[in-house]
């Protein structure tokens, strides 16, 4: 019988999901892991298995936390132009903030070769069809009740205004013009 743990996995997979955050899958090595969750290569892999699963892990943690706090966002009262405006601005205000412009994680999976196929390439669509599935139902609700346009398919509109959000993603890493992100928010509004 083997020894117990001594760790917390969860802390562990948090650990690993700055570190993939902030430096990609294919960049990151196995001491970069270790030396931010204090653990010993061979605990590492008997824990998770590989980089790769622990990259997974590390999917799966950010899906639940920070892109599942968006959709809780998105779920909370009050008009659908105003919490479709608020989901874009907080991503402003959080990525101008991170001293490191990590951006969003599943679309930084997204870019590496590593996130274009199997297990993550799963993942990372999994996250971007339930953003997609929440905006599709606030834009359903909003046209029914005549705050949006009703000329377009809900989904068309779910999926421009999500374009423009990862587009504003992506932007915002590299830039620090706050104007210009603003105006990628107001053109998505004035597309609603």
């Amino acid at each position: 019988m083997g020894r117990p743990r001594e760790f917390s996995e969860q802390a562990v997979v948090d650990a690993a999901m700055e570190v993939f955050w902030e430096k990609g899958y294919e960049a990151t090595t196995t001491e970069d892991l270790c030396a931010r969750t204090g653990l010993g290569r061979g605990s590492l892999y008997n824990a998770f298995g590989s980089k790769h699963r622990l990259y997974e892990e590390s999917l799966r943690r950010y899906a639940e936390t920070k892109a599942g706090a968006q959709l809780e966002q998105l779920a909370e009262p009050g008009s659908v132009r105003d919490r479709l405006r608020d989901l874009m601005l907080g991503v402003i205000e959080a990525d101008m903030a991170d001293p490191g412009r990590r951006g969003c994680l599943a679309l930084n999976a997204a870019s590496e070769t590593a996130g274009r196929t199997g297990a993550v390439a799963g993942l990372v669509r999994g996250q971007f069809t339930d953003l997609e599935q929440a905006l599709c139902q606030l834009v359903r609700l909003g046209q029914a009740t005549g705050e949006l346009s009703s000329d377009r398919p809900p989904l068309r509109v779910a999926r421009a205004f999500q374009s423009a959000y990862y587009g504003l993603r992506v932007l915002a890493k590299v830039t620090d013009d706050r104007d210009a992100l603003l105006d990628v928010v107001e053109g998505a509004m004035a597309a609603l």
